[in-house]
């Protein structure tokens, strides 16, 4: 058996593809949305946050011989609690991550260590402001963004009852949500820049599969100033960012 942790879209991908080699897998997501995606694949999913002590009584409940992070980069608390987890069970570690890029200097972009960093480097560009993060650290934008008369804050999330209810409490105007489902095309990128006049954009550096190129890319062509928020550093031991090096290591594991 092989716990897998899966938070991006090419999780489910690895988690087929070990399966496919003949290894039992549960998988592991936060979300409804992204259990109903691993369902429909035929992979047996756990729903919901945990800890290291819930992971650990995983593995020695159902005899997990390996815990597989494919969590998104910036899950900094899942990695923590997995590889805890790995330790106290006597179990390896095995962390999934897709290659990072690498962006040539560009004088609109903007690259920095944290949300709150991004924070206040829009806050020093100023003008309409587009959240690409997610609604998780959008506390840490209005705290410093909303407000301002300088400042349009416009926040592009998932469309889920808790993102609007956040955006809300936030004080998150209706006009200013985006609620769609990525990623989406270039085309699309630039027309919504070009809907709400966008002179800042702001991401994160999670991976070509998460499509934060065509962001980038069609924000600065369109002289469009981007932040972009590095990924966390995180001392993983055994990480592969292709598919067949998880499972090679898995078979080792047997």
């Amino acid at each position: 058996m092989i716990f897998m942790l899966c938070g991006t879209s090419d999780a489910r991908e690895l988690a087929l593809q070990i399966r496919d080699k003949g290894f039992r897998v549960l998988t592991s997501v936060v979300t409804e949305s992204a259990a109903i995606s691993l369902s429909e694949a035929g992979l047996d999913v756990r729903t919901g946050r945990m800890t290291a002590d819930e992971m650990a009584a995983v593995v020695r409940e159902l005899g997990v011989q390996a815990i597989v992070d494919a969590s998104h980069p910036f899950a900094e608390e899942a990695h923590v609690n997995a590889m805890a987890a790995a330790r106290e069970s006597g179990v390896p570690y095995i962390r999934y991550e897709r290659a990072g890029l690498v962006y040539d200097n560009h004088p609109l972009l903007h690259i920095v260590p944290s949300y709150e960093e991004a924070a206040l480097e829009a806050k020093q560009l100023k003008g309409s402001v587009m959240l690409t993060t997610g609604s998780k650290t959008l506390g840490t934008f209005t705290r410093h963004l909303l407000g301002d008369p300088e400042i349009r804050l416009v926040a592009r999330m998932l469309p889920r009852l808790d993102n609007m209810e956040k955006c809300s409490e936030l004080g998150m105007e209706q006009k200013n949500i985006i609620a769609m489902q990525g990623p989406f095309s270039r085309e699309m990128n630039e027309a919504l820049y070009k809907h709400f006049g966008t002179t800042v954009m702001v991401t994160k550096e999670s991976g070509r599969t998460g499509a934060v190129d065509e962001k980038v890319q069609s924000a600065l062509e369109l002289g469009i100033h981007v932040i972009l928020i590095s990924r966390p550093e995180v001392e993983f031991g055994t990480v592969f960012d292709h598919f067949d090096g998880v499972i090679d290591a898995l078979r080792t594991a047997e």
